[in-house]
């Protein structure tokens, strides 16, 4: 059986790599065929949902090699808690270029899968934070990822916890909002990626690069999410949904992200507004948009 199992993963890693496409990081691949993903989400039979926008089913056995497939499995129904769609997080992980030894901050590690995938690509040299805000899930996910001695899962506040110099933060739930610790953290070349979401759970992947000082911004595509506890703001996220109502679904326009307020004469540049952060906006995004 095991050696089933591991042709079931590394089918399920080949077709990630079509699927999503995985075009930047081939060890990406390889750390989706390396996790065992029944671990994380507990003994069958399992809820399975094969797209976000249909019907849950329950698998009719407990053969493992139904989690081997692109699929949503369930954690908690009563919470919409599920294990995250594959391709999802593969293609944003391929977006963040993770490489061997880098340090990873992970917001919202749930019981743990993606911290050993996680895990898996940065290797022994590198290291992992996962965070969880539920106790009883960063347990699990502390009991789950005992082979992996470089991830160490913290419960608490992902956006409190201060483990030092960050190459990579890659928060799993939806904020109106950054960490400015996440931001300070980051080191120069360092990467963030978080859902900024509005109040109905919707908006994009924005993604951050430091550049000495400054922090390019950019997003790489539409996003529906569980929301982060503490990462909301009621305002910001009304003001999200305006300035994204009548966007090309993905397309945002903007190139930077900057810290605290923007001053008076950056007013005209300000595509969105929240706590402690402001984006700018990309005047020739804006343009492409408009002639379309």
């Amino acid at each position: 059986m095991d050696d089933i199992l591991a042709e079931a993963r590394r089918w399920y890693a080949e077709d990630l790599r079509c699927k999503t496409p995985v075009l930047r990081n081939s060890q990406l691949i390889e750390a989706f065929a390396s996790v065992p993903r029944e671990p994380f989400v507990g003994p069958g039979p399992w809820r399975i949902i094969s797209d976000p926008y249909n019907d849950a089913f329950v698998t009719p056995d407990t053969d493992p090699r139904w989690l081997y497939h692109d699929v949503l499995v369930t954690i908690d129904a009563s919470r919409n808690l599920n294990n995250g769609m594959p391709s999802f997080w593969a293609r944003n992980l391929d977006h963040l270029h993770i490489a061997r030894g880098e340090r990873v901050l992970q917001v919202g590690a749930g019981t743990g899968y993606y911290s050993a995938v996680l895990a898996e690509i940065v290797g022994s040299a590198g290291r992992v934070t996962a965070v969880e805000t539920d106790p009883a899930l960063a347990s699990q996910a502390r009991a789950n990822v005992a082979g992996w001695p470089q991830v160490e899962v913290v419960s608490g506040d992902g956006r409190a916890v201060d483990v030092g110099e960050l190459d990579i933060v890659i928060v799993f739930a939806g904020c109106t909002h950054p960490s400015r610790l996440w931001l300070d953290r980051l080191v120069e070349g360092g990467r963030l990626l978080m859902p900024l979401t509005d109040e109905s759970w919707r908006g994009f992947l924005l993604r951050v690069i430091r550049r000495g000082d400054r922090f390019e911004a950019s997003s790489i595509g539409v996003v529906s999410i569980y929301p982060c506890m503490g990462g909301r703001d009621e305002e910001a996220g009304k003001r999200l949904h305006t300035a994204l109502d009548g966007q090309p679904p993905g397309k945002v326009p903007i190139r930077a992200l900057h810290v605290d307020d923007p001053k008076p004469d950056d007013t005209a540049k300000v595509w969105f507004q929240g706590p402690g952060f402001w984006l700018e906006r990309d005047p020739v995004g804006e343009d492409a948009v408009a002639q379309k």
